[in-house]
């Protein structure tokens, strides 16, 4: 079975380097970040209000036609990168929509052969 991001990464490796790239440099970012306290805590009400916001408005979106529960659950990876209950939450999201997933495979695969 090829890696997840197999079909993203050049023959040459040039675009696993950049990515491993950005995520040190991210990392360093947020490490200067945490050593000051004032600007850890405007970091994190930041980031709590942009996830908050747009779970908020993701969840107005979920009546109508739209990919409501995708912005709901990048809201949550978005407070899951500081908040451990938001990574249990989208966890437990992730399992029930692959719990749901198999279950309408397994229905599918029934209505179709009873049909044939």
């Amino acid at each position: 079975m090829p890696a997840p991001d197999a079909h993203r990464a050049a023959p040459d490796g040039r675009s696993r380097r950049r990515w491993d790239r950005i995520v040190r440099g991210s990392s360093r970012v947020r490490a200067v970040i945490k050593r000051r306290r004032w600007l850890d805590t405007l970091y994190r009400v930041a980031l709590t209000a942009v996830g908050a916001l747009i779970v908020g408005i993701g969840l107005i979106l979920v009546p109508l036609p739209g990919p409501g529960w995708l912005i709901v659950f990048f809201g949550l990876a978005i407070l899951g990168t500081e908040f451990h209950w938001a990574r249990r939450l989208l966890v437990w999201a992730r399992m029930a929509l692959a719990r749901f997933a198999e279950r309408w495979r397994a229905w599918r695969s029934r209505r179709a052969a009873l049909g044939t």
